[in-house]
């Protein structure tokens, strides 16, 4: 898809990255929707997740741009004159910096980079969280972002398990993928509580799935939505969701956009720099080590020791004492 303007003053903002990632952009870009009211504002992103970008009420336009890993694209498909603002919520340079300076924006805001001195910006902290890192980029120049402003309006569509308690085993990297026998020893005890409970996965994830739902005791079984649902059907099992149980992935900041409560599993990163907004709706569970531990990888191969410390009585436990969750 091209970025005709229609004649309109644009702005490109590259986040080319996951759903995660997309909804902690969430505050940023509708501080830039306020900021640029007339403005035609096009984000470049893949071209999976235009359901949340449409959902975010903050886009005009996705222009399809991924790739592998949380790597940088190696080309816009831009058209027409160049856009009088391009801004950065990618990553802190210099390479996204470079594929945006490529259009020949009339102004680009990124964060600070010694390979990009020419790029005027704000100090990158590497402990600052998400969504407040992007905020204070746009406040750098002016431009007012609330990292709280979350939420997405209901999804259109009925839930396909209204109330149940829904887990998500998988994540895009082992390090944060809790092993599949503890989500089954949870999922066991929920479902002989009465509670009726949903396991979701990803594209490529049915295995993972499967090895949950040979790992649970006998007794009743849990729905299992293989395949990795689409969005509408992801966001309405989420919105309307007894609880969420997962890993530090893009559902668990799906369950936060939309309200529901969650109790989210922590390892090689902090929730101080990823974890949900304070209040008791969204559990965050995290038990680092001691000091001098050496810092996770988000990206790597083997479950986090941090994660592997939590145990299913850990997850129950919260879900037990969680002032939101309905009991069956």
């Amino acid at each position: 898809m091209g970025a005709g303007g229609g004649g309109r003053s644009r702005v490109l903002v590259l986040r080319a990255l996951g759903l995660g990632d997309l909804l902690a952009g969430v505050p940023a870009l509708r501080g830039l929707r306020r900021a640029f009211p007339g403005w035609e504002i096009v984000l470049a992103g893949p071209e999976a997740l235009a359901g949340p970008v449409a959902a975010s009420g903050a886009v005009d336009r996705l222009l399809p741009a991924s790739a592998p890993g949380r790597a940088v694209p190696t080309r816009l498909d831009w058209t027409g004159p160049p856009p009088e603002l391009a801004v950065d919520l990618h990553g802190s340079g210099p390479s996204s910096h470079l594929l945006l300076a490529r259009l020949r924006p009339r102004r680009l805001w990124a964060f600070a980079h010694p390979g990009t001195p020419a790029i005027t910006g704000p100090e990158w902290r590497a402990d600052e969280h998400e969504r407040e890192r992007w905020c204070r980029l746009l406040g750098f120049h002016g431009v007012a972002a609330d990292p709280g402003d979350l939420r997405l309006a209901p999804p259109a569509g009925p839930s396909p398990a209204p109330g149940a308690v829904v887990l998500h085993p998988g994540a895009d990297a082992g390090s944060r993928r809790w092993p599949a026998e503890r989500y089954a020893a949870v999922a066991g005890e929920l479902l002989r509580r009465g509670h009726r409970v949903a396991l979701t996965g990803g594209p490529g994830e049915d295995g993972l799935l499967g090895r949950v739902v040979s790992a649970l005791p006998p007794g009743p079984r849990p729905l299992v939505y293989a395949g990795g649902l689409p969005y509408p059907e992801l966001a309405a099992l989420s919105a309307g969701a007894a609880a969420v149980v997962s890993g530090d992935t893009g559902i668990a900041h799906l369950a936060v956009a939309y309200g529901t409560p969650s109790v989210t599993l922590f390892g090689p990163v902090s929730p101080r720099r990823w974890g949900p907004p304070p209040g008791t709706r969204h559990i965050a569970l995290w038990r680092p080590g001691p000091p001098g531990e050496p810092s996770g990888d988000p990206h790597g191969q083997d479950p986090d020791p941090r994660l592997l410390r939590l145990r299913p009585e850990d997850v129950l436990k919260a879900l037990d004492e969680h002032p939101e969750v309905v009991r069956p």
